[in-house]
């Protein structure tokens, strides 16, 4: 992925580190990383001599988006088991400024799962053309049916470390993120590995108490899959799983926002409350991400998507057609949170959240160039990985 042999410079742009918000300097970008980010007037004929310099005049420059929870994208899904979907979601959600990700994977059957990893471990092996892939989130099967969402109950299986060990191995021991009910029979002890392991354990699909989630984090959790949905909601006299989210500091959480997942309202409620560090911004994105409405497939069950919501025959939310660019987009108009921080919430925020964060997530000489041009509409322009352009906006 890394193109060695180019150095590249972008000038004439607002930079968003994302902690700092700078203009009238320039980005220079070599061997895959950025080396440095200089004053324009310090630009020597030497510096420019052999570079592609990029003009970034009325553009921002960010760092590139961090997808921790995507299925899928550009019609291909992560369960379709084979290095041809997995690339094509790379490629897919490149266009919309996501430069890293995990794929991930949902409740089906063992060997459609096992298959899945297989497929994971062989791109990452061979490379994708789009965004990198930085391991697997594991979302299912070992869930509770009570709160199964557009996940088939047939497929959850009972709580087992052993067979965890059989997944992990398949995928060439990938796995980085576990969604986990951990009210179900065995979930203390595959956490208490899990953290042992640094893997990280993440409360979803789950209808545990207030007090179950607590036992849940005593034994290692650390995250929440995509907040507010398929989960315990916060009751008056039990709060629930998003009681535990708000008010636990060990707990970083998932937010999809798309504006229907949940009301802005309640994102702003939550950036309110929750430690700014501590909420991710996800798609939670199927197929059908980046192409027309119609009708899809989503771990074999049939999916319409109609005014930008996907939605099983029943009405059941079935993932989203989201993509980071929009999330970001809607957490500034829709929620009215300053742009920096949008942009730290899809980019250092998932970083630090899976512990890359002394590699990726902000714009910093040595860190990976995993940049991304945006124009004033919050679109991508340009999507650059390891030093590498892998979009152009056409």
């Amino acid at each position: 992925m890394i193109n060695k042999n180019k150095k590249i410079i972008i000038i004439n742009s607002t930079i968003i580190t994302p902690f700092h918000l700078v203009s009238g300097k320039a980005i220079i970008v070599e061997k895959g990383r950025i080396k440095e980010i200089v004053n324009k007037e310090e630009l020597s004929t030497a510096t420019l001599t052999g570079a592609e310099v990029i003009e970034g005049k009325d553009k921002f420059i960010v760092p590139g988006y961090i997808d921790i929870h995507v299925h899928g994208g550009g019609g291909s899904d992560v369960m379709d088991g084979d290095y041809e979907a997995i690339n094509q979601i790379a490629i897919a959600h490149s266009h919309f400024g996501t430069t890293s990700f995990l794929p991930t994977t949902m409740t089906m059957s063992k060997d459609k799962i096992i298959r899945s990893f297989r497929s994971i471990c062989e791109a990452v092996k061979k490379g994708t053309v789009g965004a990198e892939i930085l391991g697997i989130h594991m979302e299912g099967p070992y869930i509770n049916p009570e709160k199964k969402g557009a996940q088939k109950e047939e497929d959850i299986k009972k709580i087992s470390i052993e067979e965890f060990l059989e997944f992990n191995q398949a995928s060439g021991n990938l796995i980085r993120l576990v969604t986990i009910a951990p009210e179900m029979p065995g979930a203390i002890d595959l956490i208490k590995y899990l953290y042992k392991q640094g893997i990280i354990a993440s409360v979803g699909h789950s209808n545990a108490t207030y007090v179950q989630t607590q036992a849940g984090i005593k034994a290692g959790l650390s995250h929440v899959t995509h907040t507010f949905n398929a989960m315990r909601e916060l009751h008056h006299r039990e709060p629930g799983v998003v009681g535990a989210a708000l008010t636990s500091p060990e707990l970083t959480v998932e937010v999809i926002a798309d504006g229907i997942h949940i009301h802005p309202i309640v994102l702003k409620i939550l950036t309110k409350i929750k430690e700014g560090e501590k909420i991710v911004l996800i798609t939670d994105a199927m197929r059908a991400a980046g192409l027309k409405e119609g009708t899809y497939d989503l771990g074999g069950q049939e999916v319409t998507v109609n005014k930008g919501q996907a939605r099983l025959k029943d009405g059941t939310l079935a993932g989203s057609v989201l993509t980071m660019g929009k999330a970001v987009k809607n957490m500034v108009t829709k929620v009215g949170i300053p742009l920096p921080k949008a942009i730290q919430m899809a980019s250092y925020n998932p970083a630090k959240s899976i512990g890359i964060d002394d590699k990726k997530g902000s714009l910093e000489p040595g860190k990976d160039a995993d940049i991304v041009i945006l124009n004033k509409n919050l679109e991508a322009e340009l999507t650059m990985v390891a030093g590498k352009i892998v979009y152009r906006r056409k």
